[in-house]
């Protein structure tokens, strides 16, 4: 291996910056990101339990994260095939989508319809029954949502469309924000991803007024609110004494050393080093103590 191939091992090459518009920001904040894992969870639980109840085998569903990204990240991240259920968010122009493969929902079908629910079948537009079956589902999934998330969606949802092409829906605009949450729905027999994705207008309009983050214009107020709170360390200092590297070499045990701080004038009190005012030698009880006789700011 070549000096040049060695040192490009060890210093790969730079990844190339990502543009970030701070207006549109794509990251949760703290206190959101919270709020709705916690909805989620709920969710997560509901969805086992209704789930087990509907195909009458044992379900467990895990919630596994919340993020947000646009609609055009979103589908790219789906695999090509996979069943999206949209549904209507009021007289919102973006929809919501429930995500999941369709073999996994042709094996809840299967369960439903007292099978096994083994279905190997590539993705297939789905008959008219297994929609209807599909219906009952979403429904069941739209109640435990309402209730989970607490009042954030307030706009009626219904289911609008089924498509089984992730490139084709058009539940919202290639750019628009989206809340995703991502879950593991175990089965008997399989394991399988499914996504619900909200537009962010509609969910972070509501958190904010639920669960405000902080605003701009309270930045400094807080900062400073809290600045106040750190502990700092305090001293009482005597005037420096200048001592040349020799001076400090040749001291002895029981040597005096003359220090150029008279009796009759306050020390200096100092906070992390930096002197903010003067102070005399005192006592409360049995403690020794300071009484503080002037003080200055420093910046």
């Amino acid at each position: 291996m070549s000096h040049r191939d060695a040192r490009t091992l060890n210093h790969p090459a730079p990844k190339p910056p990502e543009l970030y518009d701070f207006g549109r920001p794509t990251t949760l904040a703290r206190e959101h990101s919270r709020v709705l894992e916690v909805g989620f969870e709920s969710l997560a639980r509901q969805w086992g339990t209704q789930l087990t109840a509907n195909i009458r085998t044992r379900a467990q569903v895990t919630f596994d994260e919340v993020k947000m990204a646009t609609y055009d990240e979103y589908a790219a991240s789906l695999p090509p095939l996979t069943t999206m259920v949209l549904c209507d968010l009021g007289d919102e122009p973006a929809k919501s989508v429930i995500q999941f493969p369709g073999s996994t929902a042709l094996s809840w079908f299967s369960h439903m319809l007292g099978g096994d629910g083994s279905h190997d079948e590539p993705e297939r537009p789905f008959t008219q029954i297994e929609q209807s079956l599909l219906g009952k589902l979403v429904a069941d999934l739209i109640d435990d949502l309402r209730y989970c998330l607490n009042g954030l969606i307030t706009d009626e949802i219904a289911m609008s469309s089924v498509t089984s092409n992730s490139q084709f829906a058009q539940a919202a605009a290639p750019g628009e924000l989206m809340v995703i949450a991502s879950f593991t729905v175990q089965t008997t027999d399989r394991s399988s991803m499914a996504t619900l994705a909200f537009p962010s207008e509609v969910i972070l309009r509501r958190l904010g007024d639920a669960n405000p983050v902080v605003r701009e214009s309270e930045a400094r107020t807080m900062l400073e609110r809290q600045l106040a709170r750190v502990p700092v360390s305090m001293n009482l200092q005597l005037t420096p004494l200048e001592l040349t590297a020799k001076d400090v070499l040749q001291l002895e045990v029981g040597q005096l050393i003359k220090i150029a701080h008279s009796t009759d004038r306050p020390m200096h009190l100092a906070a992390e080093g930096h002197i903010i005012g003067s102070a005399a030698l005192g006592r409360a009880g049995h403690r020794l103590a300071c009484t503080i006789t002037d003080t200055k700011e420093t910046r």
